[in-house]
């Protein structure tokens, strides 16, 4: 069953109902203490920052701030040739990364999570940063390796700017796990994992030895799971527009080499998925359909392209996914145009697919479950527990514009 933007609301919302009810039956059982979780391996200080239009007084908090990306651009554009000074305004500085927003969210779902990456001291790489303590007593076990990148969040109501500085954690590869780490315990952590998500490949310049070292030394070692379904690896690349076709296309080429070890799962934003379409000549985007209709038939696209397990697209409208069985769906998320927070909503929409699909939930619900713990997140401002999420999923929120 699959929903688009012309199904009934009625078959959405049974689609989100079954979701809950499989998430019910799940922790009423040992099913999600037997899916545990082991993620890597990037690492942010994320400040959530708006920018100034006019200020009211010197009040730190009095001004009003730019509210769109072109009304910045604008301002950004009358600068050339002259100068401007623009204001930015730091509303939080929170713990980040595509790695640990995502595991934090799952491990607030209730799955056993172990976290390697940079989330280190910048004097001791070995010792947690502070700011992640919220984060660690969410998961099981963290192994900090390096000190985090930092990020500066400019948010607006129709999305977000990333400025990054990611040099801290470009000394995460594959020799450096195993130095820091040691193989025997990668090796115990994948073991007992039913899940290996490792994300950020655009920032992350060690990714691709992490991948060929999964490749070679950490997948063909482990023994079946001991809950005898394929254990999954779950990829995102974190907006590749500033790495070339060829690094793109090598990139996948790793991940179907990978996917003959255990079944991949590649999550995209829209723009990422338009971006990969370009590279392998998949064929889609090509007709003026509605958005639900175009995605779900990337999906299918992209997925028999790249030879993956499954592919998932989320737009901010919902989002579309595909997979080798030959199941494709679309469900459309509980949208709001008034964000309490948006960076992690991808990480967040990420973290619930890929729990969804580990617990073996259909892919449609997966699809509602991804769409419901970002949508609960962005409204929050904190990733959802079961508590919040299963009711959130029962009286599913139709989009808010």
């Amino acid at each position: 069953m699959s929903a688009t933007s012309d199904t009934p609301a009625s078959d959405r919302q049974a689609i989100a109902t079954a979701a809950a009810e499989a998430l019910e039956k799940a922790r009423a059982t040992t099913h999600i203490a037997d899916h545990p979780v082991l993620a890597g391996f990037d690492g942010f200080v994320d400040e959530i920052i708006h920018v100034v239009d006019r200020r009211h007084s010197m009040e730190t908090m009095d001004f009003a701030r730019i509210e769109t990306i072109p009304a910045y651009a604008e301002r950004i554009a009358k600068a050339a040739g002259k100068s401007a000074n623009i204001e930015l305004v730091n509303i939080e500085t929170r713990f980040g990364g595509n790695g640990p927003l995502m595991a934090g969210a799952m491990a607030q779902l209730g799955a056993p999570t172990t976290y390697i990456g940079a989330i280190g001291r910048e004097d001791d790489h070995s010792a947690l940063m502070p700011l992640f303590d919220s984060f660690a007593k969410r998961c099981d076990a963290i192994i900090p390796v390096a000190a985090p990148g930092h990020t500066d969040a400019l948010e607006f109501h129709d999305g977000k700017l990333m400025l990054g500085k990611p040099q801290n954690v470009q000394i995460i590869t594959w020799d450096h796990l195993k130095q820091t780490v040691g193989l025997d315990a990668l090796v115990k952590f994948a073991t007992a994992a039913a899940l290996i998500a490792n994300v950020n490949w655009t920032l992350s310049g060690g990714v691709p030895s992490i991948w060929r070292g999964m490749i070679d030394e950490l997948l063909p070692a482990l023994p079946p799971h001991a809950q005898g379904k394929p254990r999954r690896v779950m990829i995102d690349l974190s907006d590749p527009a500033k790495r070339t076709d060829r690094d793109i296309a090598d990139a996948l080429a790793l991940l179907a080499e990978m996917n003959t070890l255990a079944p991949v799962t590649l999550g995209l934003n829209l723009s990422e998925s338009e971006r990969i379409n370009r590279v392998i000549d998949a064929g889609a985007f090509a007709d003026d359909r509605p958005l639900a209709a175009r995605v779900q038939d990337a999906a299918v696209r992209l997925q028999k392209a790249t030879g993956l397990d499954t592919i998932v697209i989320h737009p901010r409208e919902g989002a579309g996914a595909a997979n080798a069985a030959g199941d494709a769906a679309w469900f459309t998320g509980p949208f709001t145009a008034s964000p309490k927070l948006s960076t992690g909503a991808g990480d967040h929409f990420n973290g619930g697919f890929a729990f969804a699909q580990a617990l073996g939930m259909p892919l449609d619900q997966s699809l509602a479950v991804g769409t419901a713990v970002s949508g609960a997140y962005v409204r929050d401002a904190e990733s959802p527990t079961l508590d919040r999420l299963i009711p959130f999923l029962h009286d599913l929120p139709e989009r808010d514009d």
